[in-house]
């Protein structure tokens, strides 16, 4: 790539694949990317953006799940030319653009959110769902015993399938959307999350959180869920 754009940055090492987003999504704003660009390839982003190219890759695919992106075979990378269904509207864009920099509304907006999905997957979820699910919890298992390659990725990567198919209980397509912004808003405070729970030695307690989570879907209790789910973020994790 000919010089060097003013969104390529030298990143942090925490939080790689939110920051490569955060300098993605700068220069969409900024002009510099514009609608139908090309984006550099994957090893050129990754060079000059200083990281792996597993971080670069996460990163579009996020971008590309909310439609700021586009992947077209054989030809690239692309800045959307507009703004598409899974971007679900302009004011969630300027949520993305945003970065969501306040923990604690974070937090609260990711609490109300898991509530509502509980409660209506409760409602409308059957036992092919809670398969799925259950499916999740034993792929879950395998990724903390080291069955499924490096722990922490794979341990992350088991926990958004799990969530992912909690919200797919729901079967409605806008709260499955609406929940994946939330949930790419805060990808580093989950992310975070599961790498501390693993590397103190706690992954057996992450574990229980999401059995848990299993048994009162097949139960449909609600019983003192919004306590519940609280205490499932680990807040002494993540603040610290």
């Amino acid at each position: 790539m000919a010089g060097q754009a003013n969104y390529i940055k030298n990143l942090k090492s925490e939080t790689v694949v939110q920051q490569v987003i955060n300098c993605l999504t700068d220069g969409i704003v900024s002009g510099e990317l514009k609608p139908g660009d090309r984006l550099p390839t994957e090893p050129e982003l990754a060079a000059n953006f200083g990281v792996a190219r597993t971080s670069v890759r996460e990163a579009t695919k996020i971008l590309s799940y909310m439609g700021v992106l586009e992947s077209r075979r054989s030809e690239g990378t692309f800045v959307s030319s507009g703004f598409t269904e899974s971007m679900i509207d302009p004011m969630v864009y300027g949520i993305i653009l945003g970065r969501g920099e306040d923990f604690d509304s974070l937090i609260e907006l990711r609490e109300m959110t898991e509530v509502g999905i509980m409660r209506l997957a409760m409602k409308k979820g059957g036992e092919e769902e809670l398969r799925r699910i259950r499916d999740c919890l034993d792929d879950f298992e395998d990724a903390v015993a080291g069955r499924r390659g490096e722990v922490e990725e794979a341990a992350f990567m088991a926990d958004e399938a799990f969530h992912n198919a909690v919200s797919a209980m729901c079967r409605n397509d806008l709260v499955d959307k609406i929940n994946r912004v939330v949930r790419m808003l805060t990808y580093a405070v989950r992310r975070k999350t599961v790498s501390t729970m693993i590397s103190t030695g706690r992954a057996r307690r992450l574990l229980d959180v999401h059995w848990r989570i299993y048994e009162l879907l097949k139960s449909k209790n609600t019983e003192g869920l919004e306590e519940f789910i609280h205490e499932t973020y680990f807040l002494d994790v993540v603040k610290n």
